[in-house]
């Protein structure tokens, strides 16, 4: 009778990396109205009255501000329909994307 070995079976759970996360950034400008701005803010972003004006108040003062973090795809994209927002309205409203460290 021949010898049978068997080796136990081990389960290989696949490692799935969490996706690279995107800011997205509001660049000031001296030409695009405040109110606009915030408009934008809200109705891309779904961000609140106070969340908006602060977001602004702070690019106004320092020149940048990260408005929020996405996956790549959603943060281009939302960061693409906001500065056409502004280009629609002839606005040099800009926003960016980058890498999260």
């Amino acid at each position: 009778m021949p010898e049978i070995t068997t080796k136990p079976r081990t389960k290989v759970k696949p490692q799935t990396e969490r996706p690279k996360l995107y800011k997205v950034i509001l660049i000031n400008d001296d030409f695009t109205p405040r109110e606009f701005v915030v408009t934008v803010l809200k109705g891309e972003f779904k961000l609140s009255e106070d969340q908006a004006h602060r977001i602004m108040i702070t690019a106004h003062q320092r020149g940048v501000c990260v408005v929020a973090v996405f996956t790549r795809d959603v943060a281009e994209t939302k960061a693409t329909r906001a500065t056409d927002a502004g280009k629609a309205k002839g606005y040099p409203l800009l926003f960016t994307t980058e890498p999260e460290e």
